[in-house]
């Protein structure tokens, strides 16, 4: 079988260069500049689980090279138009398309192009970036893929049982999950309180924790997005609730939402996607959200300042 993969940034850079390690087929859509740069230099990964320096394939259209039985899907929530335009033309009757985006709001967009037979659910844990030179940095002790059918308990298609067994010499954890689509909101409840809080203070979550009121706000923003879910039908375990408190009331941690690190640089945010249609949400389920308000205000404000002042250079 073959995969197709949409870049080769953080996400797709290390999970496809893993896979290609341990001998997968793997094929990356680039654009020419990040083309040049891998034929020149090869994948280079830096990580705690070992370094590499990898020959790959390449391809500047979704045509070439296919059909693929799989296509990866990596892409920020801005970015989703563009990327399913470029997967397109290596998308046929067969393929399966696992999405790791945050949030849900990308499924319906998905279905609408592919047909929801296609696609199935997908959840990445991993901390990377991609340095300035091309080197993803994979700069935490997890890296995990996870994917299923998401209707729960079916019992997954081949692509699906074939890429579970490929990640295991390829040393990715996770592998096929029997309620992805839970897993997924079980993310979205995390990362929504994450990404609203550290970009709103402008900090990580140990210095916000050392507020007076720190706290107290991190609390309120996990039950805000506890209810938004649970009203979805996907409320969080017990279990997933701990976990996710396990991050966010780390005292002295100095993790904070990607995101927060894009706003910091003058970047696109991924403002509507992970926290915005989390507030659309709680006003259609009547919840009241104030948290969630403020932050979405806040985000929404720095895009319009950076467009106005990006459109002025």
């Amino acid at each position: 079988m073959k995969i197709l993969i949409l870049g080769a940034g953080a996400l797709g850079g290390y999970f496809g260069g893993r896979l290609h390690q341990a001998g997968t087929d793997v094929t990356f859509l680039v654009r020419a500049a990040r083309a040049e740069k891998l034929k020149a230099e090869g994948l280079r990964i830096k990580s705690p689980r070992g370094d590499a320096a990898l020959t790959v394939k390449t391809v500047a259209d979704g045509s070439q090279g296919g059909p693929y039985d799989l296509v990866l899907l990596s892409c920020k929530a801005y970015d989703l138009g563009s990327a399913m335009d470029a997967i397109a033309p290596g998308v046929s009757e067969g393929t399966t398309i696992v999405p790791v985006l945050n949030g849900m709001k990308h499924m319906d967009a998905l279905d609408h192009r592919f047909g929801a037979a296609r696609v199935v659910g997908g959840v990445a844990r991993i901390g990377a970036a991609l340095a300035p030179d091309g080197t993803v940095m994979h700069n935490s002790p997890f890296a995990g893929l996870s994917f299923g059918e998401r209707e729960k308990g079916r019992a997954p298609r081949a692509s699906l049982a074939w890429l579970a067994e490929s990640l295991k010499p390829a040393g990715v954890d996770g592998g096929l999950h029997s309620d992805i689509v839970q897993d997924m909101w079980d993310k979205w409840v995390m990362l929504g309180t994450l990404a609203s809080l550290t970009c709103a203070m402008r900090a990580p979550v140990g210095d916000i924790l050392g507020a007076d009121e720190g706290e107290r706000l991190v609390r309120e923003t996990i039950e805000e997005c506890r209810q938004v879910a649970a009203a979805a039908g996907h409320a969080p375990s017990e279990k997933a609730i701990a976990a996710v408190e396990g991050i966010v009331l780390a005292r002295n941690s100095l993790f904070a939402a990607s995101m927060l690190y894009d706003l910091e640089r003058g970047g696109r945010v991924e403002a509507d996607h992970i926290v915005g249609d989390l507030l659309a949400r709680a006003a259609k389920a009547g919840i009241a959200a104030p948290n969630l308000r403020f932050a979405y205000a806040h985000l929404q404000s720095y895009e319009r300042r950076r467009a106005r002042e990006t459109s002025t250079l």
